[in-house]
């Protein structure tokens, strides 16, 4: 069985796929930051993380285009066990060494514990932000 965020993630993908061309082709930003809000708490936690960062890189590559720094922020409130992703994360982080070998780019992930029903992160500080559990994506103004 799939786990809610994967279904999430596969019934969201084209539009997902299709905001990041669009913004990049408009728009090519030396950095990308992105925010998970109430991100899980577990191996799903990287899941949309990882195909933005998929998604990003092959565009590059198909446009012979330098990567961008990307940054990726994970927020849950911290009663929620949100401290437990974080066990998760360097094993994320070598699986994205060896699929991506020399192409991959700087890559940062951070963890931003509180509730985002209040601000979170400077103004025009994040190009996108998603919601784990939703099938929702916001593309901010950067």
């Amino acid at each position: 069985m799939l786990a809610k965020q994967k279904k999430v993630l596969l019934k969201t993908k084209r539009i997902l796929e299709d905001t990041i061309k669009d913004l990049l082709c408009n728009f090519f930003p030396t950095r990308v930051k992105v925010a998970d809000l109430g991100c899980s708490s577990g191996h799903n936690t990287f899941l949309t993380v990882s195909e933005i960062d998929g998604v990003i890189h092959e565009i590059c590559q198909q446009a012979q285009l330098k990567l961008p720094e990307f940054q990726a922020f994970l927020n849950d409130l911290p009663k929620n066990g949100f401290h437990v992703i974080f066990r998760f994360l360097p094993a994320f982080l070598e699986k994205l060494k060896r699929e991506k070998g020399d192409l991959l780019g700087h890559c940062s992930i951070l963890g931003v514990p509180g509730s985002f029903y209040g601000r979170l992160f400077l103004s025009r500080g994040l190009l996108f932000t998603f919601f784990s559990c939703s099938s929702e994506l916001s593309c901010i103004d950067a």
